[in-house]
């Protein structure tokens, strides 16, 4: 099994970064110039006796500023738990430290600019859901890892990772070019990992959920919809439930991701903007290239479009239904189930329809199983390719209710649950269970839409409540807040973190100082005043109740006029992305 070393010192001089190895045993030393950036390897006896030195936990990779190259370093790391005996961990915190010994070269510009750039490399790092092994490939699943070649074996975790599910490749361009120093870095996947030990029957078995966020086409809700010209669909996550009980074990995998088609949905200071199909593309190609790779990649695609039949979402389920059909690939098939209809008015066991309607398609997909002895016994043929409008809330409930089916059968295949016995009679497994997949649910979210899931009431207790209600709108409201004002500034550190948008030091100009148009400042500052002036004028009444009414007809139609310009003027006052323009669609 390939692996990288697990523990580093980081010695600093004026003139170079030494990355000691410090596992028993070693004596590698990875040099990096702060001038020429170029990377060797060296021994420890090398290192100049008075470099400066702290620990760290790994290196995320290097990434290139206005002020010149920065080295970014995990500094803090917790265990998740164990996988197959191999470790995982969690990147807590990181430090990114700058070539250069100063910035006093830069302009007043050039120095707020690498500030700004600065801060959203952070704002990257410092979203939950970082995660990593050193010797265990967390890219692959574990039916991909079983059916590799012995030359695949022999790679890199660098080389070999799945690059789809690489945070940190971009940071890593410069390593990935010397296979010398790739026992220094490790590739890095964001999403979720819970690892939870567990009881049934008086038998203990290791119960595991691995999310792996794609960094193709990533972003944040409302900015990144559809999918690109490669077929890269928005969120897209690859979930996988894992079990281990006595040197067996089982997989279970399951997709989502945006509808897979050119659309957009951009903000506009409505509560729910409008979908808009675009108009000028061919939908098919790139429906097709997701839909081929899907079938390499997974097998058979069972698709759940979990979207209302009816209202403005209504032209996406006609149009993914007709796609499908003139796809004419036996291999997809397509089941639409409105969600919110079926459940409306707190109907939410009619979700055991869409169950009943998928069992038969879910036990011909199966999931993976290897017995104790290493045998493969069982191979999962396709997955559930779920979504809905963001692939979050209601994809999540669906998804943890056939995960759930697939670990029942999976623990009677194992001998944990005896023949007939139901996991729902498993008090305190259930709650675990459903405890982690609402934990699921939540860092998808907060990762995609900046805050918590919805409707993880029902995946966390089973049953809708009142307060879940509540929740959910507190969580909508703080969504549309940010979907409008702070997104657009997420969505550029995503795209500077993953390599979308390029610094060039040698570039005096960027996109961070465009100028706001005049209405930006203007019509709410026109609003607040009107508004402002009504609330004095009811409050300071005149001498005659005509005078009070006249100024606040006054006042409060000067309001309401310019409350009503901004909407229609909605685009220019949301927090839109500058670094990279993203596709307009008709």
């Amino acid at each position: 099994m390939a692996s990288t070393y697990s523990s580093f010192n980081l010695r600093t001089t004026q003139e170079k970064f030494y990355i000691e190895a410090c596992d028993e045993g070693s004596e590698e030393v990875l040099a990096v110039d702060r001038v020429s950036t170029e990377m060797t390897l060296t021994v420890k006896r090398d290192v100049p006796a008075g470099a400066d030195s702290r620990p760290i936990c790994g290196l995320m990779g290097t990434i290139r500023l206005v002020a010149g190259n920065y080295l970014v370093v995990i500094t803090k790391k917790k265990k998740v738990g164990d996988l197959l005996g191999h470790a995982v961990w969690k990147a807590v915190d990181f430090d990114i430290i700058s070539y250069k010994k100063t910035i006093l070269h830069l302009t007043d510009n050039q120095m707020q600019d690498n500030k700004t750039f600065m801060s959203m490399i952070n704002n990257v790092l410092h979203t939950d859901g970082f995660y990593f092994a050193t010797d265990y490939d967390l890219t692959h699943t574990l039916q991909r890892l079983a059916n590799t070649s012995p030359e695949f074996q022999e790679m890199s975790l660098l080389e070999r990772a799945d690059q789809r599910f690489v945070w940190n490749g971009h940071l890593l361009r410069e390593f990935l070019a010397q296979p010398e120093v790739h026992k220094f870095v490790f590739p890095v996947i964001h999403g979720f990992i819970d690892m939870r030990s567990s009881c049934i029957n008086g038998k203990v078995f290791e119960w595991s959920i691995i999310s792996r966020r794609s960094c193709f086409r990533a972003g944040v809700r409302y900015y990144v919809r559809g999918i690109d010209s490669e077929g890269h669909p928005a969120n897209y996550v690859e979930t996988e439930q894992i079990v281990q009980f006595n040197s067996s074990k089982a997989s279970f995998v399951q997709t989502r991701g945006s509808i897979p088609f050119f659309w957009s949905q951009r903000p506009n200071l409505k509560y729910k903007p409008k979908p808009q199909i675009s108009k000028t593309v061919n939908h098919l190609d790139g429906f097709q290239r997701h839909f081929d790779s899907q079938v390499i990649l997974y097998g058979k695609q069972v698709i759940l479009n979990l979207i209302n039949q009816k209202g403005s979402e209504k032209p996406l389920e006609l149009a993914f239904d007709k796609m499908v059909a003139d796809l004419g690939n036996g291999m997809v098939k397509y089941i639409a189930f409105d969600f919110h209809k079926e459940c409306s008015r707190m109907r939410w066991h009619r979700l055991q329809i869409l169950l009943d309607m998928v069992a038969e398609m879910q036990d011909e997909l199966g999931y993976f199983l290897v017995d104790a002895d290493g045998k493969v016994l069982l191979h999962q043929d396709g997955t559930f390719r779920s979504n809905c409008m963001d692939c979050l809330d209601r994809t999540n409930v669906i998804q943890s209710m056939l995960a759930q089916r697939a670990l029942q059968s999976q623990l009677r295949k194992m001998g944990v649950l005896h023949v007939g016995q139901q996991i729902e009679e498993q008090v305190a497994f259930g709650k675990m269970f459903k405890n982690a997949w609402a934990d699921n649910a939540d860092a998808c979210a907060k990762q995609y839409a900046g805050t918590g899931a919805l409707k993880t009431d029902f995946t966390r207790t089973g049953k809708r409540t009142h307060w879940g209600l509540v929740m959910d709108g507190w969580n909508s409201m703080i969504r549309y807040y940010k979907n409008n004002f702070s997104d657009g500034y997420r969505q550029d550190s995503i795209d500077l973190f993953l390599g979308n948008y390029a610094v060039d030091e040698s570039d005096w100009t960027t996109p961070l100082r465009e100028p706001k148009d005049w209405k930006f400042l203007t019509l709410p500052i026109v609003m607040v005043v009107a508004f402002s002036m009504c609330i004095i004028c009811l409050l300071m009444a005149g001498e005659t109740w005509t005078e009070t009414l006249a100024y606040v007809l006054f006042w409060g139609s000067a309001s309401v006029v310019t409350s009503g310009l901004i909407l229609f003027n909605g685009p220019d006052f949301v927090d839109a992305p500058r670094l990279v323009q993203k596709e307009k669609l008709d």
